[in-house]
């Protein structure tokens, strides 16, 4: 499905969330000699250490301070390493900039993100994977809309975040129900952008998260806002850090003895909804305790298979389907995971959290 002019979308946007950082990047890689990437692509398949050296530190992304709180609640432990920062920091751009920066060295987010990385010139791997079986975003209306299905979107003004798991679950659903590019108006917005672009009718449609969705519609229903639900699946969560980081042998054991903290405090999470609620949602987010329960109801059960076939074959199919509306080249993702560090999320939780 080509892009067409009057999609709304420049397919040159997709790299403007950087600000040409990216380009400033391929200059300097040009002065990097070949004796470098050598010695980086042999530390990329050395053996992960056993333990991690004492005063080793990570820098981990923790949006809203989720994983914290998981580690704190959930009781998990010490961590054998120092975390010398947790960055608030979740949308893909902005962790690709912080990578660039060298202000974050570990990161959670879906699956398109490494793509976009990987598109830009920025080198980084996939470490952990967890799938989602049930949709984690349903399609908003603006208020007084008449739009009920998605065959209803044609013709409209859709918020796209090209680099983040939004504009993937959109471009998912227009593709599963047979609309080309060119029958809407693709229009390019960051997903912080998206509530003030629907309440303004700035667009008609956009994909929020299940979290974000009961606020929304709390304050609109009423006005005729209301949810478009599909069974259109974001299936991974994954956690990825730079190449630079994993090649740093202490870091690198660094990263794969946090894993299991990251699984099981999801785990934990997934399994204390009542206190989650509670201390996450209503204490930090503000939402009622009402509409806490009706976001972890729709909560996926965490899943962190032994093998990463799924999630691979599952990245192809992104990463093609990006390539087919113009905003990456085509590439072969297997490229995107470190296979050293396949496994060990299954290994730290019960049986039933890994298939």
């Amino acid at each position: 499905m080509p892009v067409s002019r009057t999609s709304g979308i420049d397919r040159r946007l997709f790299l403007s969330s950087i600000l040409g950082a990216a380009a400033g990047v391929a200059g300097l890689s040009g002065c990097a000699g070949s004796s470098a990437a050598a010695d980086s692509k042999d530390a990329l398949s050395a053996p992960l250490a056993a333990k991690v050296p004492a005063g080793t530190s990570l820098k981990i992304a923790s949006y809203l301070g989720i994983q914290q709180l998981q580690l704190k609640l959930g009781k998990l432990g010490a961590l054998p390493f120092k975390v010398s920062s947790w960055p608030n920091i979740a949308a893909g751009p902005d962790v690709i900039n912080a990578f660039r920066a060298g202000s974050l060295d570990v990161a959670t987010n879906a699956g398109i993100p490494p793509i976009q990385a990987h598109y830009q010139g920025f080198d980084a791997k996939i470490v952990a994977i967890n799938i989602t079986r049930k949709p984690s975003y349903v399609f908003a209306t603006k208020p007084g809309s008449d739009i009920r299905t998605v065959q209803d979107f044609k013709g409209k003004r859709l918020a796209f975040s090209q680099g983040q798991a939004q504009g993937v679950v959109l471009l998912r659903a227009l593709k599963k129900a047979g609309i080309a590019y060119d029958d809407v108006k693709l229009v390019p917005l960051t997903s912080n952008q998206f509530f003030t672009a629907l309440q303004s009718g700035q667009v008609d449609i956009a994909p929020l998260a299940n979290s974000q969705a009961p606020s929304y519609l709390s304050q609109y229903e009423a006005k005729g806002a209301h949810a478009v639900t599909t069974d259109v699946v974001d299936l991974l969560t994954l956690l990825w850090a730079p190449t630079s980081v994993l090649a740093d042998s202490a870091k690198a054991a660094a990263v794969a003895a946090y894993i299991p903290y990251w699984a099981k405090g999801q785990v934990w999470a997934y399994e204390n909804p009542d206190i989650w609620n509670e201390q996450f949602y209503v204490k930090t987010q503000n939402l009622t305790l009402a509409q806490a329960k009706a976001v972890t109801a729709l909560a996926n059960k965490p899943l962190f298979p032994p093998s990463w076939g799924e999630a691979i074959k599952w990245e192809q199919e992104t990463a093609d389907l990006l390539a087919e509306g113009g905003f990456v080249k085509k590439f072969d993702v297997g490229d995107l995971f470190d296979h050293r560090f396949e496994g060990i999320a299954a290994k730290s939780v019960a049986a039933e959290y890994r298939r």
